[in-house]
């Protein structure tokens, strides 16, 4: 459904990305993983249209996007839940939900009682301003206005950053139900190893902007992967 082909992105003058490949498949989940400051979030920038590319190409569904605006590329099916969540803090909790009408058709303009199964919080919460919501809390409600679009590709950047366990766990049964379903690809980046090896289908490990080490879970070897994690 995915797939980045040698895609090179620039800063100015430095280089971000060099020539960086990656698949995403429907049923499975790809795991992004390397130490702060490797490329990882840039790459997802370079997927959902945040960030343009100098070299290489993203194909989706069968079809170039690297030229694509994010809108686009979100109409075609792509979500993105940004590091740091960057809901609207003055927005309730439905108002930020109903933010991701805007890709999709008039008729599918609902939030589906899904996101509510997976993050029971957010029902609770419906009318409390997203700033009031507490980190995990809004890591949920970040994924749910992801959910709201539609999504056949979801792109996740480090969804566990700063959020206590019990949420972590329904982050990650959430993403396993996703999954599940087998319509949807996720790539997602991740620091955590225990909870990356615990969801990977498929894994690719960044230094310096480059993929240094990548496979299906079954060929991961633990002690190299987390060998490019630590400081």
């Amino acid at each position: 459904m995915l797939a980045v082909e040698s895609i090179d992105l620039f800063y100015g003058a430095a280089q971000a990305l060099r020539s960086v490949s990656l698949t995403a498949t429907p049923g499975r989940v790809t795991c992004v993983m390397g130490r702060n400051g490797v490329g990882k979030s840039s790459l997802l920038r370079a997927i959902v249209g945040h960030q343009p590319i100098a070299g290489g190409k993203i194909m989706w569904e069968g079809q170039d996007i690297s030229k694509l605006a994010p809108h686009a590329r979100a109409r075609r099916g792509i979500a993105y839940v940004p590091q740091g969540r960057e809901i609207f803090p003055l927005l309730s909790v439905r108002e930020n939900l109903e933010t991701g009408y805007a890709p999709v058709k008039r008729a599918d303009r609902y939030i589906p009682d899904e996101i509510f199964d997976l993050f029971p919080v957010l029902k609770d919460m419906l009318w409390r301003r997203g700033g009031d919501l507490s980190g995990g809390q809004q890591q949920q409600l970040a994924i749910g206005r992801a959910l709201v679009t539609r999504p056949r590709l979801l792109v996740l950047d480090e969804p566990t950053e700063g959020i206590q366990p019990s949420i972590i766990k329904d982050i990650g049964r959430a993403i396993e139900y996703l999954r599940s379903k087998g319509d949807m690809a996720i790539v997602l980046v991740e620091q955590y190893f225990e909870f990356a090896r615990d969801l990977a289908d498929d894994f690719a490990v960044m230094d310096r902007g480059a993929v240094v080490i990548a496979g299906d879970k079954s060929s991961m070897v633990e002690k190299d992967v987390r060998s490019r994690l630590s400081v």
